[in-house]
């Protein structure tokens, strides 16, 4: 008697060969997820850094962990000492203490005792006579004799009648300084109108001016003020204006320049210097005039306000550490997006190619189920057929 064969089971193959190809979907599921052990960190930064774009605050703290530490704080303390800027040396101090970075208590008292002789009588006397007089402090007690001339309209004349004669008689000119003077002179009148609330605005003019006097007026930043005052200044008219003004006629050089100036049109202009008597008031006269070096733009200003307000006395010695960083990302918006995006699809292609390998190895273990299966069957059959 014949016993036939039982028929292969449906859906397996038996050649070699032919079985499901794992090689390509493991191999594309290894790569995708390395794609995403990098990818996906670098998204998570990404989306933080998004979160925090418009707090300078968190900006500054980010900033601090990647490059302050208690060598970086020693360096530039030292070289703060060495370049006798006893401020900025007491700003490093008051960062690594609210940042839990130890110090030499030899250098800190290396510091206390640079800060006192700052400090002293005989030197913020010459500090305060020397801000007075040139209109370039170097120092609160310089900003002091500063403020207090162009309160007093002298230091803006004086800006003012230097940079006009020397604009009457064809000679080189700063009209960022002048336009400020000007500028200067008319809101010097809204500050004791006001009782004082517009001080801000006239110790923010006094430090712009100083910033370009002394080169520490960014590039950006004196292009942006130009700007402003080419429609806030009536040129011609201040022209005639100052020609005919002397330093001993401080009421028409005031009325001069109310004339000249449009001070409805300032309103950003304004904006700007009061930003920069903020950082002033919180920080200091150095922190507001590094901030202008490294700001490029009025909302940078503000930020960098923003920031003095929380970090008070520590913002020169942020400012030193991080410089823009630590008002701004370093990352465009559209970058950062790009990085979220880039981890997302990375993610989305690793899950598809591990679901495609998973069912192919689930396929795999099947079909080798079923030809084993059918391989006893056969063998069963063979065996039978013998006997």
């Amino acid at each position: 008697m014949l016993t036939t064969l039982p028929p292969p089971i449906e859906g397996v193959a038996v050649e070699p060969g032919r079985g499901v190809r794992l090689v390509p979907a493991v191999l594309a599921c290894a790569l995708l997820a390395a794609g995403a052990g990098y990818a996906v960190p670098r998204g998570l930064e990404a989306r933080h850094l998004l979160v925090i774009e418009n707090d300078p605050v968190q900006i500054a703290d980010r900033a601090l962990d990647q490059k302050f530490n208690a060598g970086v704080a020693t360096r530039e303390i030292d070289s703060a000492l060495a370049a006798d800027d006893a401020d900025l040396a007491a700003s490093f101090v008051e960062l690594s203490k609210a940042r839990g970075v130890s110090l030499d208590p030899a250098q800190v008292a290396k510091v206390e005792a640079a800060v006192a002789k700052a400090n002293s009588a005989q030197q913020a006397m010459e500090s305060f006579a020397q801000g007075l007089v040139t209109g370039e402090p170097k120092d609160a007690t310089g900003l002091a004799g500063t403020v207090a001339g162009d309160l007093f309209v002298f230091g803006d004349i004086r800006d003012a009648v230097r940079e006009g004669a020397r604009w009457v008689n064809g000679e080189e000119v700063d009209q960022l300084v002048l336009g400020l003077a000007a500028v200067g002179l008319a809101i010097t009148a809204a500050t004791y109108a006001s009782s004082g609330v517009a001080a801000p605005a006239r110790v923010g003019v006094s430090l712009a001016k100083v910033a370009r006097k002394t080169g520490r007026l960014s590039a950006e930043l004196s292009a942006t003020i130009g700007r402003s005052l080419r429609s806030v200044v009536d040129w011609p008219k201040l022209k005639t204006a100052i020609a005919g003004v002397s330093i001993t006629e401080p009421a028409l050089a005031v009325r001069a320049a109310r004339e000249a100036v449009k001070v409805e049109r300032a309103g950003g202009l304004l904006r700007l210097v009061g930003d920069v008597g903020r950082v002033q008031s919180k920080a200091g006269t150095k922190a507001a005039l590094d901030g202008l070096k490294v700001a490029e733009s009025p909302r940078e200003i503000s930020r960098l306000a923003r920031l003095a307000e929380s970090a008070g006395g520590k913002t020169r010695a942020i400012l030193k550490v991080a410089g823009r960083g630590a008002i701004m990302l370093t990352f465009a918006v559209i970058d950062l997006a790009l990085w979220i995006a880039g981890a997302l699809l990375t993610v989305f292609g690793f899950v598809l190619s591990l679901k495609s390998a998973t069912e192919r190895v689930t396929q795999r273990i099947i079909d080798r189920g079923k030809r084993r299966r059918l391989e006893r069957q056969q063998r069963f059959a063979a065996m039978t057929v013998r006997g």
